[in-house]
């Protein structure tokens, strides 16, 4: 059983993708095998879907999604095998080879030609686009003259000095131009845009950070750029800062424009509102930012907001832009600078497809930028995809670690005993001057503990992803605010959310995998400061143990033996 759907010609490009990304998806996600081949016309082409019929009907819609409309969708039955032959003694036999003419379907091969046409024709297609749309600009860089005196050995000492920066050409890319140098100083970078200049002032910063020192050249020179780095190290304002100058550089008028100019994904709700009033220290010239998220505010809200404000930057979860995309509500066709913060949070909470379907609307010639906290191989080939000829930096290692800014301290215990430990903690060892999060692993667990605070006159707000959104937005704002200093959170707060001075970290339950625990503790430490992370370790966790002392032994931390003693069994 197979099914066979005929599309138009014009949309085989799309249904493959960039270099067979799309197609090798849909393969992947559907678990089908997927193949085009000439259609019975010149202006069709075939897709023929085989595997399971959940696998079938999975691929199938996935097609369909991309394409819009398909012109004829049947199922094709395959006869089924002849009998084998029985001997005489009634055993099972040697079966006979029985040979049986194909049917024109099973026919069907993909060859090379017709990927070679397919591809050639959705090359044409694209610079047929890009023919049809206005030119964009992507270098604005200006290098400074005291930068531009800096020698080959003060750039790598420089780099090196700060936080071990590692930048270059991703493997197998094209090395088109050289990378610019690092700047130090604001005005290295920004000494040509007064207004940015004045913006940068107000929120009175002293250096730039290791990311944004390399990063800032590198975007304004055009690149398209992936940036690694733990949270808190300033990759929302790397990328903000030459965003502003692009939307405003380009020769069309923003006026004259379709839809945004900037668009910025962020996996959760609380992210891209965080990047949202960020992006609001900056505003200048009239720029407008609109945030958009699911959950709390309907898709039609959202629709009336953007048909109002009309603005320039759009900072969105990828759900509800595909529901607004969806209902025409957003134009993607002028978007010139794309932005994937946090790229391995959205892949690992299962937004890949919703990202392709949804950003296949943007032009192809835009600049990308990806933020990760690490590079796996989902990581990069989402980069492989969006990004062209792409720079990479590393600020510190790739492997897992915290910064160095945090202590860390294990106990072990047994899990009856958690809650007692807590309580005798927040009585008589928690300063007035802490601010804390508490991290649990279920909602349930969550609430439990915040019944069991307030019973106690213990003030502290809560969030997990079954709360409302006015909920959530309420409690971050008390803790940033002061109002209470203690935050008891599940892992949506663990990632992007930027707290400035968290003081303590307490890991009442040990999150599922070792890249959330550094998540967790990167909550804390930022922007300089130190801080402390407690973790409450139980033989529930062992699986673990390795991997937090491979996390430990590269931060230089203490380790339990009795941590040692749970990998051996």
């Amino acid at each position: 059983m197979s099914t066979l759907l005929v599309i138009e010609s014009a949309m085989a490009g799309l249904v493959i993708g960039r270099g067979g990304a799309t197609i090798k998806s849909i393969q992947q996600d559907s678990g089908a095998m997927v193949k085009l081949t000439n259609g019975d016309t010149a202006d069709t082409k075939n897709v023929k879907i085989i595997g399971s019929e959940d696998a079938q009907r999975l691929a199938s819609g996935m097609i369909e999604k991309i394409v819009g409309k398909l012109l004829r969708s049947e199922t094709i039955s395959t006869p089924p095998p002849p009998p084998r032959r029985q001997t005489r003694g009634g055993g099972a036999g040697r079966p006979r080879t029985i040979k049986r003419a194909k049917s024109p379907e099973e026919k069907i091969n993909f060859n090379d030609d017709v990927w070679e046409e397919v591809l050639r024709e959705n090359k044409e297609r694209e610079l047929e686009l890009l023919q049809s749309l206005p030119p964009i600009i992507k270098d604005f860089y200006v290098e400074h003259s005291q930068v531009k005196a800096m020698s080959d050995e003060e750039v790598q000492l420089f780099r090196t000095a700060q936080n071990g920066i590692t930048v270059q050409y991703v493997v197998g890319a094209e090395c088109f131009r050289p990378i610019p140098k690092p700047i130090k100083t604001f005005e290295h970078a920004f000494s040509s845009y007064p207004d940015i200049m004045k913006v940068i002032k107000k929120q009175k910063f002293i250096v730039p950070s290791p990311i944004q020192c390399q990063a800032w050249p590198i975007i304004m020179s055009g690149h398209d750029l992936i940036a690694i780095a733990q949270t808190g190290t300033g990759k929302t304002l790397a990328y903000i800062l030459p965003a502003l100058i692009h939307l405003l550089q380009q020769p069309t008028p923003r006026i004259k424009r379709i839809g945004p100019s900037v668009l910025i994904l962020g996996p959760t709700r609380e992210l891209v509102l965080q990047i949202h009033d960020e992006i609001t220290k900056y505003l200048h010239n009239n720029i407008k930012v609109v945030c958009v998220y699911g959950g709390g505010v309907s898709a039609l809200t959202h629709q009336e907001l953007i048909q109002a404000e009309k603005p320039d930057i759009i900072v969105a979860t990828p759900g509800r832009l595909n529901d607004l995309v969806g209902i025409q509500a957003i134009k993607l066709d002028h978007v010139s600078y794309m932005v994937l913060d946090e790229a391995d949070r959205m892949l690992d909470m299962g937004f890949k497809n919703q990202i392709e379907l949804s950003l296949r609307h943007i032009r192809p010639d835009k600049q990308t930028i990806l933020t990760s906290a690490t590079w796996p191989t989902a990581v990069q080939n989402l980069a492989n995809y969006f990004a062209k000829n792409p720079l990479h930096i590393t600020i510190g290692s790739l492997d897992l670690s915290t910064v160095d800014t945090v202590t860390q301290k294990i106990i072990i215990l047994k899990e009856h005993q958690k809650e007692g430990w807590l309580d005798n903690f927040i009585s008589n060892d928690l300063s007035k001057n802490d601010k804390v999060i508490i991290f649990m692993r279920k909602k349930t667990s969550v609430d439990k503990m915040y019944e069991n605070f307030n019973s106690k006159n213990i003030g502290c707000r809560c969030i997990h992803g079954g709360r409302l959104q006015a909920d959530r937005e309420a409690s971050l704002a008390d803790i940033r605010n002061g109002v209470v200093s203690i935050l008891i959170a599940t892992d949506v707060a663990s990632r992007g959310i930027d707290i400035h001075d968290i003081s303590l970290v307490i890991n009442y339950d040990f999150p599922l995998n070792i890249e959330e625990y550094v998540h967790r503790v990167g909550r804390t430490g930022r922007a300089g400061k130190t801080g402390s992370a407690i973790t409450l370790f139980s033989k529930y966790d062992k699986f673990n143990a390795s991997a937090l002392i491979g996390v430990l032994e590269k931060s230089k931390q203490p380790i339990p033996p009795e941590l040692y003693t749970m990998t051996s069994h």
